[in-house]
């Protein structure tokens, strides 16, 4: 796990990029240099009544600008808070958090669904490999354009408004899309199939998991998921999520 630190982050620019769906680039004076694709950051809120940070994935990062981009649905009073901020405003941040994707040089298919989405685009800008991405939504698509400038996209609508009617897998299917490795993040019902999919097919799988998390370092246990094997830490059937994860080999997880 990459070092964390605590800064004061700027908002260079904010805006709804969707319904509920916001994009935010914040400024840092460390986390960007540091950070890696499937990461996140922790970020607080100022209304003194909201303790726990709420966390967040990064979407992309601008290490020349030392900045990240945050993008995120509003679903709570948190959140909700963090709509309202304008350039320039600061919030407190810790990051990055977690453990991020491997990049391999092999045929990739990256599958985001969802609010799962985000987490995918730093992902697919430094794979240097041939790659097909395939993005689920239930209706709205945010960030299409910018996956497109990274490679082949397919999309999957659970309404049928565009692209393949369906899910993820749906889209791969009815395309006959083929890889040797799948990153994916979306919903725990996508994750569930995407580990299945890539089981029956002999893909190597990583998936990132999100859980609702209090500590954010490992310490609370707040955020633990099944492992198939026994963790080092707690010596039982558990991976923290906000440390060992939120990218997992698909394997080692019993979701």
């Amino acid at each position: 796990m990459t070092d964390k630190v605590l800064e004061n982050a700027i908002i260079i620019r904010q805006e709804e990029i969707a319904t509920d769906v916001y994009s935010m680039w914040l400024r840092t004076e460390q986390i960007a240099d540091l950070a890696k694709p499937g990461q996140f950051v922790a970020v607080y809120c100022t209304d003194g009544s909201r303790l726990l940070p709420r966390p967040i994935s990064i979407c992309e990062i601008d290490r020349a600008d030392r900045s990240i981009r945050l993008v995120y649905r509003v679903v709570g009073k948190g959140t909700e808070e963090f709509s309202g901020y304008h350039t320039g405003a600061q919030l407190r941040v810790v990051g990055p958090l977690g453990n991020g994707y491997p990049k391999k040089s092999k045929r990739a298919l990256l599958l985001g669904g969802g609010i799962g989405v985000p987490p995918i685009l730093q992902l697919a800008k430094e794979l240097d490999c041939e790659k097909t991405i395939v993005l689920g939504y239930r209706d709205e698509r945010f960030l299409e354009e910018e996956f497109r400038a990274q490679g082949n996209v397919y999309i999957a609508t659970e309404d049928g408004s565009f692209g393949t009617q369906g899910n993820v897998l749906d889209a791969i299917r009815e395309n006959g899309l083929d890889a040797e490795i799948i990153y994916a993040c979306g919903p725990m019902p996508m994750l569930r199939a995407v580990k299945k999919f890539a089981a029956e097919h002999g893909m190597e799988c990583w998936i990132s998991l999100e859980e609702r998390m209090a500590c954010g370092i490992g310490a609370c246990l707040g955020c633990v998921c099944r492992s198939t094997k026994k963790d080092s830490h707690t010596h039982v059937n558990n991976k923290r999520i906000c440390t060992e994860g939120p990218v997992f080999r698909a394997e080692e997880v019993d979701i």
